[in-house]
C-alpha cells in the first residue's frame, strides 16, 4: 500500500520548496511533476522544434526517458533526461517560457501523467503540480492547494532565479506568471483548479516554516485517522 500526498497550486506558491522539506523530514519520495514537462520542453528546444510544430513535439515522447532521483538527506533532486543530469538546464529562461504551452498538448499531458504514476507506484510519495489532486491522483490520501498573491509569487520566483543565476527581470517573471496562470487554468486536460476536498492554504503572508508546519500537521492528522 502506498500513501500519496498531492499538492497543487500556481507558480511561485512554494510547492517545490515545501515538498522538498516535507519529503526530507517525513521520508516521503518527492516527485516533481513539473520537471517531467520541462524535460519535454528542453528536448524540443534541443531539437530546434517550435511550439507550433505540435506533431514533432509529440513524436519526441517515445524517444525520451525521464527519471527523478531523490538525493538522500537533501531537499534537492537530480532530474535525468535519457540518463543525463538536466537538473539545471530545465530551469533555464528558454524552457520556462514554453513549458506551459508544451504541457497543454493533450498527448504530452497523457504521456507525462503515465510517467508520473509509474514513478510513484508502490511508494509513499509527495507530489506537486497543477493537476495532481484533480487528475493525476484524484484519490490521494492528502490533497492540498497552495496559493498566493501574484505579485508575491513573482517576487519569490525572481529571487529564486537570482540565486540560481537565471537572468530575468521582475517584470519578465510577473508577465510569465500571468501567462502561465491563464494557460494552466484553461488546459483541455489537467487544468489548474481547486479540488473540492483539498485543504486550501494562502501562503502570501506566511513564512516557509509556517507553511511547512501547516502541511505537516495536515499529513500527520490524515495518517492518524487512517490508522484508527
Amino acid at each position: 500500500m502506498s500513501f500519496v500526498v498531492a499538492i497543487d497550486g500556481p507558480a511561485g506558491t512554494g510547492k517545490g520548496t515545501i515538498t522538498g522539506l516535507i519529503s526530507k523530514e517525513m521520508g516521503l519520495v518527492n516527485i516533481d511533476t513539473g520537471a517531467t514537462y520541462r524535460c519535454v520542453a528542453l528536448q524540443a528546444i534541443r531539437n530546434n522544434i517550435k511550439l507550433e510544430e505540435k506533431q514533432k513535439i509529440i513524436s519526441l515522447l517515445d524517444k525520451i526517458t525521464i527519471d527523478i532521483k531523490n538525493n538522500k538527506g537533501k531537499e534537492t533532486q537530480t532530474i535525468l533526461l535519457n540518463g543525463e543530469d538536466v537538473t539545471k538546464e530545465i530551469r533555464s529562461k528558454e524552457v520556462t517560457k514554453i513549458v506551459s504551452q508544451v504541457s497543454s498538448i493533450v498527448e504530452v499531458r497523457l504521456k507525462m501523467v503515465e510517467v508520473q504514476r509509474n514513478l510513484a507506484k508502490g511508494k509513499d510519495v509527495i507530489m506537486e503540480g497543477r493537476d495532481i489532486t484533480t487528475y493525476v491522483f484524484p484519490n490521494a490520501d492528502v490533497k492540498i492547494y497552495l496559493d498566493a498573491d501574484e505579485n508575491e509569487r513573482a517576487k519569490r520566483r525572481y529571487l529564486e532565479n537570482q540565486e540560481k543565476g537565471i537572468n530575468m527581470s521582475f517584470e519578465e517573471v510577473l508577465e510569465n506568471i500571468r501567462i502561465r496562470d491563464e494557460n494552466d487554468k484553461n488546459k483541455e486536460i489537467g487544468s489548474l483548479k481547486i479540488a473540492e476536498d483539498a485543504v486550501y492554504i494562502d501562503t502570501t503572508n506566511l513564512t516557509i516554516e509556517q507553511v511547512k508546519q501547516k502541511v505537516r500537521n495536515i499529513i500527520e492528522n490524515s495518517k492518524l485517522k487512517s490508522n484508527i
